[in-house]
């Protein structure tokens, strides 16, 4: 059992359990500017408190955490509108009248009208918020102790209004609990903010949560925010800020604003003991596919959601990534399935880009040779070897042969997922399937150091101090384990503004790759299409137009296909019809199972690009973007209730038109 996890949680069950003095305040939503005194008095109810909004922005029980997404409404609608996930969802299909106000086109993250009961949404959170920080300095708690819940309750709100904003510009800025969740008082009718106006409160809340926390908790309270996470966080909104997005005329004031953030986050964490994780070393990228296991004292983790490794209650959450992520073969859900865009994107071992290195030649059939180590440690593709528990010597098998005709039989006959390939980022080599990998306590880091460098390098380049970029970038990639062999880690050919720009899009896009951040960045550099010539400046292939796609590993013998009934590289009697996958004595000459894996695929594997994930009518689909979506709507059901609000500039609906970019 994680104590941190357990304590926290156990708060919220605290809270949960007030009724006998408090009358349910939590679970019956009842107002507590009045009847609830003790939550500003006591310490143990007031980090309960806290902890319950903790609990209201954490992912769902068992859901796929680096996926999962609170503004996407929990699920991974975000990651399958880029290029990591295939699928169709609201924000990249055809629309007869793209911008209506309808709630499907439009995003209702936002809220709707109250109904019987009180939802978890972004202003009844910050109502929850709004209502402790307006009570507390009204009762004597103990200054240290209510310094640091009033400080994880600014971060919180910051977080919120920054979800917000960064989807849809400005919104109403309710900086203090209204006088009833359910009337139509004027104080209800609050119009929307500018978005000028919601990052600086955003950066205000931030700095004030910054002054009140701790650099670094005890043990016990592992996982709670510190004074080094609301400046990370602080130099993220920033940098958003400053991006295309926002900032059409490259305002380099915004950069300088985002470089001096970044810069504070990075060099206050480090004095709290914060850095890339390190431990095991940077060769093959040890340190890099090791980090997700450790957990109490992380230093990779600024940002962090703990999950326990426990049957789940309701206040005992679980990550489902492991069981998402593991094939059908060993009891998982295989219902992740990654693209052949974003394996292309990962570089060679030098550094250099599929096809561009000379010194490590790409080919399709060879996909998987001399690449950059974070590849190994994100992907597993035919042949793989993917330990957990019960078989450390496991290897995951995914192939596909003619049994006649054009009819494929697959080795997985529990069913493969869609793109012939698996993900392995995040999934404990030491997991029991004895429960089919149900109860994972893996910890999510929601935001990493290495993200903090990223922000830092981009912020830099934004400022024009390329070589500073341009080494930020190098010390993520040489974590990874990538070879110096250019003396820049692979990256000594982008020299200007935008090349480099270019890179740290291209590193983000690895770096994180599946971890909800690939959404965020396309819309923060404008990159879904070239509508605003940010792809043709940054080196970007667009999203828009893009059919998202897999691999087939197809059986061969003698270079042709092969054709039966009977799966070709699994022994019968000891013998298999073309060859052994995995023998227990190698053919002379070899003597590794790397090396018998390239004699694998040489000799008996064909690979193909599988271009049917887009399982969509009709079936030449493929990924369409309106520019509306840089800036969501309003929906309807919103409006309807709230006139008030405006609507978002681009979209129908509203009487008044609100412009995102002031």
């Amino acid at each position: 059992m994680k104590n941190i996890k357990r304590n926290i949680l156990l708060g919220v069950l605290t809270t949960l359990l007030l009724g006998s003095c408090n009358d349910d305040f939590l679970a019956e939503k009842q107002d507590l500017s009045g009847a609830n005194e003790e939550v500003y008095k006591d310490p143990i109810l007031g980090k309960a408190y806290v902890d319950y909004i903790y609990f209201s922005f954490l992912p769902a029980n068992n859901a796929a955490a680096m996926t999962w997404d609170l503004a996407a409404g929990g699920a991974a609608t975000f990651s399958q509108a880029t290029d990591e996930l295939a699928g169709e969802v609201n924000w990249n299909k055809v629309w007869i009248t793209p911008g209506t106000n309808t709630d499907a086109n439009c995003l209702n993250y936002i809220g709707t009208a109250l109904t019987g009961s009180v939802p978890n949404n972004p202003y009844t959170r910050l109502r929850q918020i709004n209502l402790f920080l307006d009570n507390v300095d009204k009762y004597d708690m103990e200054a240290a102790t209510k310094n640091q819940l009033k400080g994880q309750l600014y971060f919180w709100r910051a977080w919120q209004y920054f979800d917000l904003v960064r989807l849809y510009g400005g919104v109403p800025l309710i900086l203090h609990a209204q006088s009833s969740i359910s009337s139509s008082a004027a104080d209800l009718q609050i119009p929307r903010s500018s978005s000028s106006e919601c990052i600086a409160q955003i950066v205000a809340d931030l700095d004030m949560a910054k002054s009140l926390l701790p650099g670094k908790w005890d043990a016990a309270n592992w996982g709670r925010i510190t004074s080094g996470a609301a400046a990370a966080f602080k130099g993220r909104v920033l940098l958003t800020w400053a991006s295309p997005l926002f900032n059409r005329t490259d305002d380099v004031t915004r950069w300088q604003a985002a470089y001096n953030a970044n810069l504070e986050a990075k060099t206050l964490l480090e004095a709290n003991s914060f850095g890339l994780f390190s431990t095991g070393g940077f060769a093959n990228g040890k340190a890099w596919g090791d980090m997700w296991f450790t957990e109490a004292n992380n230093p990779e983790a600024v940002i962090v959601y703990g999950f326990n490794n426990v049957i789940s209650t309701p206040t005992w959450k679980n990550n489902g990534w492991e069981k998402a992520c593991r094939s059908k073969t060993v009891g998982g859900g295989g219902s992740v399935s990654p693209t052949l865009q974003i394996m292309n994107a990962f570089p060679m071992k030098d550094g250099k880009m599929p096809g561009v290195s000379t010194a490590n030649p790409y080919t399709l059939q060879t996909f998987y040779k001399n690449r950059d180590p974070r590849f190994y440690k994100t992907f597993i593709y035919n042949g793989a070897p993917w330990a957990y528990s019960e078989d450390p010597s496991f290897k995951q098998f995914t192939y596909n042969w003619i049994t006649s005709g054009t009819t494929l039989k697959s080795t997985e006959t529990l069913g493969a997922n869609s793109s012939g390939v698996y993900l392995c980022k995040g999934v404990n080599p030491a997991a029991s399937n004895n429960t089919n990998f149900q109860y994972s306590g893996t910890d999510y880091m929601e935001m990493r150091f290495a993200e903090v460098v990223l922000n830092l390098a981009e912020s830099a380049i934004g400022i024009n101090s390329l070589a500073e970029g341009r080494t930020l970038i190098g010390k993520i990639r040489e974590r990874a384990g990538i070879a110096n062999s250019d003396g820049a880690f692979g990256i000594a050919d982008a020299l200007t503004r935008d090349q480099l720009f270019g890179a740290v899009i291209n590193e983000r896009k690895v770096e994180f790759a599946y971890e909800s951040k690939r959404f965020w960045d396309l819309r923060r550099w404008m990159l879904f299409n070239n509508d605003y010539g940010t792809c043709t400046r940054l080196g970007q292939t667009p999203i828009e137009g893009m059919r998202r796609q897999g691999l087939y590993f197809k059986a061969i013998r003698n270079g042709a296909n092969y054709v039966g009934t009977a799966d070709p590289f699994l022994p019968v009697n000891g013998v298999a019809p073309v060859a052994d996958r995995n023998p227990s004595v190698y053919p002379t000459g070899i003597t590794t199972y790397d090396a018998y894996l390239d004699y694998f695929y040489t000799n008996f594997i064909r690979v193909e690009v599988k271009d049917n994930l887009e399982a969509t009518t009709p079936t030449n689909w493929t990924f369409k973007w309106y520019n509306q979506y840089y800036f969501f709507g309003i929906p309807s059901s919103a409006l309807n209730t709230a006139p008030y609000l405006g609507q978002t500039q681009g979209w129908s609906g509203g009487a008044t038109i609100f412009d995102p970019l002031k």
